[in-house]
């Protein structure tokens, strides 16, 4: 059994397309979604139809709530704001309600998923080093949880202590505990543009990392047709 994981969409239809393209060519047989399907780039409807036709395990992500509810917008950032205000205006009350009905944590098969964090998932806390991942390991029950929001992969090891390693190729230990950041698809902020996710293979207890190249150019048009904030295309090249 091969799973790939992913998160952090975004809007990014290419990037997605992209990323279940090359997750077909590595034989797997699984997927898992870690939310924030919407939100920044010009294709929320799409990018959700997609998902939801999949059916595969979804948890919702703070842009996915943000695109489901009706209340203000004035606590973000100008940026983020637009682009909620004009994605809000793409989804109609059937895609809507499909965001508001995801749950914020789901356990699949023996690992855990979540968008942000277990110990405060609806506070969409952010974990960037190994001291904000302490607190999250008291509030995980399986060995492996997997996770986004920050858009950067990481991988954090409890054992004895805490530490974390590159996320890059990682062998499960069975007598540590994992919190595992996949990265981004659709917006990647670690210097990289390439879209990130990981396949987790169940039978030799391995995850892999992947970076996807994809049709950065088109996405870019996209944004820019669609009266978004230039920045948000101009980021994706910059991968921040």
């Amino acid at each position: 059994m091969r799973t790939a994981i992913f998160g952090d969409i975004h809007a990014n239809l290419e990037a997605l397309e992209a990323v279940l393209e090359d997750a077909a060519s590595q034989h797997v047989t699984d997927y898992v979604c870690l939310g924030d399907v919407v939100g920044y780039n010009a294709d929320p409807a799409a990018c959700l139809n997609l998902i939801r036709d999949m059916g595969c395990p979804t948890v919702k992500g703070n842009h996915d709530m943000d695109a489901s509810e009706d209340y203000s917008l004035d606590s973000m950032n100008p940026v983020a704001a637009t682009a909620m205000k004009w994605t809000r205006e793409q989804l109609d009350e059937d895609q809507r309600l499909w965001l508001k009905r995801l749950r914020m944590v789901r356990q699949v098969g023996d690992y855990t998923i979540v968008h942000s964090t277990l110990d405060q998932p609806v506070h969409w806390n952010y974990v960037t080093n190994r001291f904000d991942a302490m607190s999250n390991f008291s509030y995980q029950f399986t060995q492996l949880c997997f996770h986004g929001h920050t858009h950067v992969p990481r991988v954090y090891i409890k054992s004895d202590k805490v530490r974390e390693v590159p996320a890059e190729s990682v062998e499960i230990e069975a007598n540590a505990k994992y919190f595992i950041n996949v990265g981004s698809v659709g917006q990647p902020r670690d210097g990289d543009p390439r879209a990130c996710y990981a396949i987790y293979d169940h039978d030799s207890n391995l995850i892999v990392f992947r970076r996807i190249s994809y049709d950065m150019e088109t996405t870019q048009k996209k944004i820019l047709e669609a009266g978004l904030p230039e920045m948000l295309a101009e980021r994706l090249e910059e991968g921040r």
